[in-house]
Formats: structure tokens, C-alpha cells, sequence
């Protein structure tokens, strides 16, 4: 029992001395982590939405994946990221949270009660619906947009993030 307590404060202290604490960061810490995430990470940072990100929460995140910005049309992140268009990568960000830490099984679990949907309500105001197409969670956007959620419960102090494939568009 003593050997244990030994090793987890050693753990701790080894994890708090390098920084690499993963059960002590925010939803935009764990981006920033992410390979995947740096354009997210830099949009998050134009629309000066670090503070409220790293804010009480809890949150959760529907991450857009560098390869999601991709598929956007040329230009359209480089001039969402200008200072002219700060309201609308804000818009389009707060699109991606919502109030509360929702974990997969609680999506799931309100899809199913929901007859086959569950309706999430944004940060931005808007709504998203989650459905099941086979095994896989899909996220449908007010435009029609579909994400397919290719990573689930990347756990943050604040919240929780699900990567998601496409970028969401509200109306």
C-alpha cells in the first residue's frame, strides 16, 4: 500500500514538474496538444475566445480537425482568421459548444431517446442534431453540413471534446 502511494506521488510530481498533466488541462489546452488541432487552435486565438475556453465550463467541444478546415473553399479560413470577420469565426466557433460536459454515451443515450436524434443547443444559439448512421455519431449543422465524430471523450478539466471531420455552418 505504501509502495503505491510512493509511486503515485512520484507520478504526480514527475507530471506536475514537466507539465504534462493531461487531467489538469482545459478543452484549449488539450487542442493545443493536438497536431491536429493547430488551426482551431489559432482560429480560437483570432476570435480571442481563449479566456471563455479556458473558463469554468463545463464545455463540450465538437473539434474540427485540420483536414476539416481543408475542406472549406480556398481562402475561407485565412479570411475568417482577418480582424474584419471577428464576429462571424466567433459565430462559427461558439457553433462547436455547448453548455455542459456531454460524454459519448450520454449523446448516444439522447439519441436513442430521441427516436433516432438529439438536438443540441450551441453556446452560439444555435442547434446541432446527432443521429447514428451505423456505428458512428454524425453531427448535422443548420445548413444541412454533416461531421462525422471520428474521436470521442478527450477529457479537460472544463469539459470534454469530440474530434469532428467537417466543419459546422450555422445559418
Amino acid at each position: 500500500m505504501k509502495t503505491k502511494k510512493i509511486i503515485s506521488s512520484a507520478i504526480l510530481a514527475i507530471a506536475l514538474f514537466t507539465g504534462i498533466s493531461s487531467f489538469a488541462q482545459n478543452v484549449v489546452e488539450v487542442a493545443v496538444g493536438s497536431e491536429n488541432h493547430t488551426t482551431l487552435v489559432a482560429a480560437v486565438k483570432a476570435a480571442g475566445l481563449v479566456d471563455t475556453l479556458t473558463g469554468a465550463g463545463p464545455f463540450t467541444v465538437f473539434a474540427p480537425t485540420n483536414a476539416a478546415f481543408d475542406k472549406l473553399p480556398t481562402g475561407t479560413v485565412a479570411s475568417l482568421l482577418e480582424p474584419a470577420n471577428l464576429k462571424t469565426l466567433q459565430g462559427i466557433l461558439t457553433y462547436h459548444v455547448v453548455a455542459g460536459k456531454i460524454d459519448s454515451k450520454a449523446v448516444v443515450a439522447a439519441i436513442k431517446a430521441g427516436k433516432g436524434k438529439a438536438v443540441l443547443t450551441t453556446v452560439q444559439g444555435g442547434t446541432l442534431t446527432a443521429s447514428l448512421k451505423g456505428e458512428n455519431v454524425i453531427v448535422t449543422d443548420e445548413k444541412g453540413g454533416v461531421a462525422t465524430i471520428t474521436a470521442v471523450d478527450l477529457d479537460a478539466s472544463n469539459g470534454i471534446i469530440h474530434v469532428i471531420d467537417t466543419v459546422l455552418m450555422h445559418k
